[in-house]
């Protein structure tokens, strides 16, 4: 999985706990994952296609909604060869304002005009993937494995369900973590969902059973009980992305400062980018996206006017 959204450093220890899920290629038969050492077998194969996945050159531009106690907040994203693109295009369901919305466009003018910053955005975005990609290499040595059952997923249009296995993971004793980024994942349990013909992640969905430290213990805390729930799908021409990402977790920072995240976000409308899309035709793919969602809504209304009479 890339790390497509930007993590701010108050939250980067969630990031590296929520952002571990996804990868795989080579197609095991449902029979042969029941014992712990086919089921760790299965998890690496899983993990050498993600890291595998993690260099692809394929882009999406995607929607994203994202719940949150204080409201929701629907936003387009791009990925460009130079960084990410995000627009924001409504607040609680509803679109933004004229005003607001040119003061959007305006915003992802000014980053496409300034060089420098558009070169530190995209340091952030790499350093934020290598600290994952660490975290998804540690996956079949970090966890114990073993086989909890099937489930078929939800059908979809022109999908009628995969088969899934399901596997359950605790912290392995014997792993030490060779650097502070993967020690959160000695306090971590819960389930990983694998497509096993496809051999990818399709959901890890972890719960903190203790209070986790991070930056030696001095920069914070995550409490037991947080929890993280991470789903996966493939989105067409065999590329999986995110589409479903859940966060609920408090703690400290810095000792002292209280740290609460909670939010549920839902990735969709994913469409493949020509490759070499720069960051500013990223913008201008938003600004015509938007229009287009304007222009639905328009005759949506209109429709809906119609019948009422």
């Amino acid at each position: 999985m890339k790390n497509r959204l930007g993590i701010t450093p108050q939250v980067a220890i969630a990031g590296l706990v929520v952002i571990v899920a996804l990868g795989a290629d080579a197609g095991f038969a449902f029979a042969t994952v029941h014992d712990s050492a086919s089921c760790v077998e299965l998890v690496r194969a899983a993990v050498s296609k993600e890291v595998a996945a993690n260099s692809s050159p394929a882009k999406h531009l995607f929607r994203d909604r994202k719940q949150t106690p204080q409201g929701s907040q629907t936003r387009l994203y791009v990925e460009t060869l130079d960084a990410m693109a995000a627009m924001t295009i409504a607040y609680n369901d509803r679109p933004l304002s004229v005003q607001d919305l040119q003061g959007e466009e305006g915003r992802l003018a000014g980053l496409a005009g300034n060089a420098e910053q558009l070169r530190r955005k995209h340091l952030q975005e790499q350093e934020n993937a290598e600290r994952t990609l660490r975290i998804v290499k540690a996956l079949p040595d970090a966890f114990l494995y073993q086989y909890d059952g099937e489930e078929t997923e939800s059908a979809s249009a022109g999908d009628p369900g995969r088969h899934l296995v399901r596997l359950k993971f605790t912290p392995n004793p014997a792993y030490h973590p060779p650097t502070h980024a993967e020690e959160v994942l000695i306090g971590m349990g819960g389930f990983l969902v694998i497509d096993p013909v496809a051999c990818r992640i399709a959901r890890i969905d972890g719960t903190l059973f203790k209070e986790v430290s991070f930056g030696w213990g001095i920069l914070g805390h995550l409490d037991k009980g947080g929890r993280f729930l991470v789903e996966q799908r493939d989105v067409g021409n065999g590329c999986w992305e995110v589409s479903r990402m859940s966060l609920n977790f408090t703690g400290k920072i810095l000792l002292f400062k209280s740290l609460a995240i909670k939010s549920d976000e839902v990735f969709s409308d994913f469409r493949p980018v020509p490759d070499g899309t720069t960051f500013a035709q990223g913008v201008e793919m938003l600004k015509m996206e938007e229009v287009k969602l304007a222009q639905n809504r328009g005759a949506e209304t209109v429709s809906s006017g119609s019948k009422s009479h």
